[in-house]
């Protein structure tokens, strides 16, 4: 493939082929030589590349939100830098691991992250707000929404998966409802 020159002076992307040409004798006859313009085709492959591109440094750049993807079994297949800021795990640590190392022992025992992929299968998505476990062992307070992912096909291929580090406003809340008790 590579560019091409039209008679009206164009430029155009060609994938071109060349095959040689040869007599019952193996002799070299000649050659034949097809040229297809794949202009839009490529075009469309480098639109969709930059929305990827620009995709993925949103997701990246946001840094208030843990925004991930869960596989169908619950592993984590990406991370974004919110999601290290907030948990504490960076990216080569974690993908790969299951979801529920961020549960608490509890909530890991009742059967909550389990609970939360099948209610996000049957009804769409999963929200609440829990305490969850950073790296480091430390408890916060996350909101946390869990969205099931399907091909064009509707086939279940995952889960989004968005937490927010909620500590501080769970805490003033306590500190107002402490003040109006008083």
């Amino acid at each position: 493939e590579g560019w091409r020159v039209r008679k009206d002076g164009s430029r155009f992307i060609a994938h071109v082929v060349v095959d040689a040409i040869r007599n019952d004798d193996g002799e070299l006859v000649g050659f034949a030589k097809i040229t297809r313009d794949v202009t839009a085709q490529r075009e469309q492959e480098m639109a969709l590349f930059e929305s990827e591109q620009r995709f993925r440094l949103l997701v990246q750049g946001v840094r208030d939100y843990a925004i991930y993807m869960l596989d169908t079994a619950g592993r984590v297949s990406n991370w974004n830098a919110g999601a290290q800021a907030i948990k504490g795990y960076s990216a080569d640590e974690i993908v790969g691991q299951h979801f529920s190392r961020f549960y608490t022992a509890e909530d890991r025992a009742a059967g909550e992250p389990e609970r939360a992929l099948q209610t996000a299968l049957n009804e769409g998505k999963y929200e609440r707000e829990a305490q969850r476990l950073r790296k480091d062992g430390t408890l916060f307070w996350a909101h946390v929404l869990i969205d099931p992912i399907f091909s064009e096909e509707g086939e279940h291929v995952g889960f989004a998966k968005i937490t927010r580090d909620i500590t501080e406003r769970k805490q003033a809340q306590e500190e107002l409802d402490e003040a109006r008790a008083a």
